[in-house]
Order: C-alpha cells, then sequence, then structure tokens
C-alpha cells in the first residue's frame, strides 16, 4: 500500500459501523465489512469457550455476533459501545464470559482492530466523531475523544484525526447538489443515530468544496445525548416491561422498584442485571408482586439471560410503528402465548418527551448560527434514527422553506468522512 492510499474513514456508530478506503483513480468507496453489506452492527460476540489468538479471546464481530447470541451461543454479546466513552467503564473490566475478563477500552479496540484490517491496515484515520459524546459536561466529552483515539493508536493508527459527524454528513450532502447543478446554499445537517443528536448548519456549495479549511463554512454546530437507543428504551418500558411489573403495585400498595427494569432497558447494563446476588433479591420479592404472572416473567427473564433479546424485540417494535401503524410483540420466548399489543399513540406518547428536545435543539443549532429558520435552504436527514417518520415529520414541520433531503440513513457520515480523508491526506490526487 503507498503513502497515498495508506488510509481510511471510520465511522464508528452506537449502532452500526461503516469505513471508506481511497479507490482507484480519485474519490473514496465505502467497503463490504460483512458479504453484501457496507455497514455493519457494532457489536462484538464474546465465546465463553474457545482459544485465544493472536487478536485475543474467540470473538465474532457484526451480524455474526448478533447472531451467535440468538443461536443461544454460551458467551456475552457486547453493543453500543461508543456510550462507554467518556464514562469511568472505559478502564475497568467487564466479565465476558468462560470465567474472562476484558476492559471495556479493549472492546472497543479489538471492533476497531477489525475494521482496520478489513480495510487493509492503513496507518492514518479520520474518525467520526458526535458534536458532544457527553451533554453539558466539557471535560468528559475531550476525555471521551482522547480516549477513542488511544483506541486507534493501540490497533496500529499511528495518525488520527477527527471531523464531526454531522459535517461529514455536510460533504456527503455537498457532493449530491453540485451533481444536481445546485449552487450556494445553507443546510441543516440532522445526524440522528443510535446514541446522539447531532445538528450543524454548513454554508456548501461548487466554489467552497475543494477547499481543505471549512471552518468558516460550519456556521453552528449543537448536539444532545439523545436519539435512537433512548427511543428503544422508551418503548421497551412504555410498551413490554410493564407486563413484566415495571411501575406495578403490590399488596402493600408499595410501587415495585423500578432500578432493575431501567437497566434491562439499557444495552450496556443488561448483563449487571444477571449477577447471582441480584437474580436471588429478585427471586425472593415475588411478595411484591400483586400479578404474580408479572413476577414469573421477570424471573425467566433474568435467569435464561433473555434481557438482550427483550431489547431487540422493543427496537423491532419501534420500527414496525415508525410508519404510523400499531404493532404486536411477540414474546412467546419468555411465555407461551405471550403477545402484546403496541399502538402508535403508547409509542408517541412514549417517545414524545425526547422528539421535543431534540426538535427543540435543531432550533437551538440554527438561533446559534444567527439565523431564522425561514434562512434554511435544505433539511440533510442521515443516521438510522430518521427513519422514524414521527420525528422527521416533526422537524420539516419547523422549516417550511427547506427541501426536505434524505441521505443513506447508514453511509452518508462514511462517504463525507471519506471525502474530508481523501483532501486530508491526498489532497495531490
Amino acid at each position: 500500500m503507498n503513502m497515498s492510499s495508506n488510509f481510511c474513514a471510520i465511522d464508528f456508530g452506537t449502532s452500526n459501523s461503516a469505513v471508506a478506503v481511497p479507490q482507484a483513480g480519485a474519490g473514496m468507496r465505502l467497503i463490504e465489512l460483512e458479504p453484501g453489506q457496507r455497514t455493519m452492527p457494532t457489536a462484538v460476540f464474546y465465546y465463553a469457550e474457545g482459544p485465544h489468538d493472536a487478536d485475543g479471546p474467540p470473538r465474532a464481530f457484526g451480524r455474526a455476533a448478533v447472531a451467535a447470541y440468538v443461536d443461544g451461543h454460551d458467551g456475552r454479546l457486547m453493543r453500543s459501545m461508543k456510550s462507554i466513552l467518556g464514562s469511568p467503564l472505559i478502564d475497568q473490566t467487564t466479565d465476558v464470559g468462560g470465567g474472562r475478563g476484558a476492559k471495556y477500552a479493549d472492546i472497543v479496540a479489538g471492533y476497531l482492530k477489525r475494521l482496520r484490517r478489513l480495510a487493509g491496515e492503513p496507518e492514518r484515520v479520520v474518525l467520526g466523531r458526535p458534536v458532544f459524546f457527553v451533554d453539558g459536561e466539557p471535560e468528559r466529552d475531550a476525555s471521551a475523544q482522547a480516549q477513542l483515539e488511544a483506541c486507534a493508536r493501540a490497533v496500529g493508527f499511528r495518525e488520527v484525526q477527527f471531523q464531526y459527524e454531522p459535517i461529514a454528513a455536510a460533504f456527503d450532502f455537498e457532493q449530491q447538489a453540485i451533481r444536481e447543478g445546485k449552487g450556494e446554499q445553507v443546510v441543516l445537517v440532522a445526524d440522528i443515530g443510535g446514541g446522539t443528536s447531532d445538528f450543524s448548519i454548513v454554508r456548501v456549495g461548487p466554489e467552497r468544496m475543494q477547499r481543505l479549511a471549512r471552518r468558516d463554512d460550519i456556521l453552528a454546530s449543537h448536539g444532545i445525548h439523545i436519539a435512537g437507543t433512548d427511543f428503544d428504551r422508551h418503548i421497551e418500558l412504555a410498551g413490554l416491561l410493564q407486563e413484566f411489573g415495571y411501575r406495578a403495585t403490590g399488596p402493600s400498595g408499595r410501587e415495585v422498584p423500578s432500578g432493575i427494569y431501567f437497566d434491562l432497558a439499557t444495552w450496556h447494563l443488561i448483563n449487571t442485571c444477571y449477577s447471582p446476588l441480584r437474580v436471588a433479591e429478585w427471586r425472593g420479592m415475588k411478595s411484591w408482586f400483586n400479578d404474580v404472572r408479572q413476577h414469573a416473567r421477570l424471573m425467566t427473564v433474568l435467569e435464561e439471560r433473555l434481557g438482550h433479546e427483550l431489547a431487540a424485540r422493543a427496537e423491532g417494535a419501534k420500527i414496525a410503528v415508525s410508519g404510523g401503524e400499531d404493532t404486536t410483540v411477540d414474546l412467546s420466548h419468555v411465555e407461551p402465548g405471550l403477545v402484546l399489543a403496541l399502538s402508535e399513540k403508547t409509542a408517541v406518547d412514549a417517545l414524545r418527551a425526547d422528539l421535543d428536545r431534540i426538535i427543540a435543539t435543531a432550533h437551538e443549532t440554527v438561533a446559534l448560527a444567527g439565523l431564522k429558520a425561514q434562512q434554511i435552504d435544505a433539511l440533510y436527514f442521515t443516521g438510522g434514527s430518521t427513519g422514524l417518520r414521527l420525528l422527521v415529520d416533526g422537524m420539516a414541520a419547523g422549516f417550511p422553506a427547506a427541501a426536505r433531503v434524505s441521505g443513506d440513513r447508514f453511509a452518508s457520515v462514511a462517504t463525507g468522512l471519506g471525502l474530508h480523508a481523501r483532501r486530508l491526506f491526498a489532497p495531490e490526487a
């Protein structure tokens, strides 16, 4: 690999990741991370059994990781690893099955190593980052970026650069707009993924596209740590876990403690629900429940380690209602014949506060740029959660004069990061 091609761009997402590399001639291309797939779930499954190799303990990545979990292999599934950045957990060791432990930092690094290998092991990288890893805490936010950089360097990247994810998406929009013969525009990029909702106001256009320094074109950036995984959690709490005792009261009139339910609805905390001490504690709390069937269902989830599957059913229900229809959730793996109805109204009520905060953040971004809503020429939607009709329609309603453009929900950021990497590392190409 020559130096002009010895680089890549990585969109390390909360839910999915993608990688762009140089292509022959000019430009960048997204590589296949799994057969026929240019994006890969940000997931790692640690097998409880099997020998270590040069890369560490036996693992599966992406869809194979999710499949290993669903197929019932003994081990531990790790998802939403990006949400660990900036927290004290990064240096802690967690049980990954079979009596083995792994530091969270090594789990993140192992996933990045997989991406680097698939990219041909380049030495330079542009990594995407949210506007804020951590809301309202600049020191933790800076720490999160430093932790991610350390993980990237640990797996062989010698030069690491960062670019904000919504700004990368703006570069992708700009390229499309120029192909369509559009002139200069002011675009509000809404990058709403699994972990964060990020916004940027960017000035784009044919005369600006080739400039490496685009700082003056970034009129404002803002974000909030609310996105798809939060939607999943609210759907699970409101639509599923009430059948397991969430918000239930017992014979004494006391409400069943809610901590276990919040942990079951939070991907990186689910495994904490399975500790022998915690399971024993809840086994002894049957008398707290008026409906002992709810306690039995909860114990089935805890004892058979069904929390991740329950969360996956909640995510599927969210997707099913995103188009505005009611759905049902099959929970027969917990209790034979258990099927729950989930209405769009229940979903709307569960998500309303989060959707309102996200939409308000978009308008705050416009205000930070010193602009009015009517001065925005286009709304560019990217990120997996922009498939939620309630969110996209609600945001577009506040910008009636703006063109509504949807990018590749899972690849726009990686494409834009690749454009930036090409300009940064191979400006002569």
